[in-house]
């Protein structure tokens, strides 16, 4: 792994495929105000490549992805340091939900707070067996806020009022019936079971997945006709790869 900054190290396949992994952050990967502008830059220097297939996000830490923000930062904020320092957690989910490529957390022991944001603004999360899942805000004072926001699309209104008002714990199990997570696989599974996704995502065509990736982004603003209506000319573009070309070639001449 190759040291990006002091908070992101980055490691690249030859299948264009990268982790990225959030470090020296302790042992729960708590972000601060430097880890968040840090993993934020990893991410943005990240999505500048065109080539890059797949992103994983992973924890120095086994013990979470993220374990949520630094309460000893935020004990300290007045009103105008909060919006600044909400504003730089935001940022850095937003960053990572607008990546042009496909992005995986893995997500091994704890996932809290703005580390549940996090995960809620990749495309797949892949979780341990033994993680646990927590909103926790509100009994420390604040409200859940910001890419919280994603949870009503992930898991539906109910579900996220129960997180996010109770600030009750669930279990792995709970998290993959409600739909907040992908998949499930047992502690020393979990990487097999991330690679499992990326398979998947790999077989897919490069230039076709990063247009659907950017449908789907798009797709969270606009009322269903806009939606309708800005894919037919997304469909369009396609043809101008040379993908559907070859690979629908490719097919019928299987098929014969």
């Amino acid at each position: 792994m190759q040291m990006f900054n002091s908070h992101c190290g980055i490691i690249r396949d030859p299948r264009g495929v990268a982790t990225l992994t959030i470090c020296g952050a302790g042992s729960l990967n708590i972000l601060n105000s430097v880890v968040i502008d840090a993993v934020r830059e990893g991410l943005t220097w990240l999505a500048a490549d065109d080539t890059l297939r797949v992103l994983i996000i992973a924890g120095e830490s086994s013990r979470s992805l993220i374990g949520g923000a630094d309460i000893k930062e935020m004990a300290t904020l007045d009103q105008a340091s909060a919006e600044r320092f909400i504003t730089g957690l935001g940022n850095l989910c937003e960053t990572v939900r607008t990546m042009p490529c496909p992005v995986i957390a893995r997500i091994p022991g704890w996932c809290l707070g703005g580390g549940l944001e996090f995960a809620a603004a990749c495309d797949f999360r892949v979780a341990a067996d033994n993680a646990k899942f927590s909103m926790p805000e509100v009994r420390v004072g604040i409200p859940s806020v910001i890419h919280a926001a994603l949870l009503p699309r992930l898991i539906g209104w109910s579900r996220t009022r129960w997180l996010l008002m109770t600030a009750e714990t669930i279990d792995a199990p709970t998290a993959l019936a409600w739909g907040l997570v992908d998949k499930l696989a047992a502690p020393a599974e979990l990487d097999a079971a991330v690679e499992s996704v990326v398979a998947s995502l790999l077989a897919a065509a490069p230039q076709a997945l990063r247009s659907q990736k950017a449908l789907l982004t798009a797709w969270h603003d606009m009322p269903l006709g806009e939606a309708v209506a800005h894919s037919v000319g997304v469909f369009g573009q396609a043809y101008l790869t040379g993908e559907p070309q070859r690979l629908m070639g490719e097919f019928l001449q299987r098929k014969r």
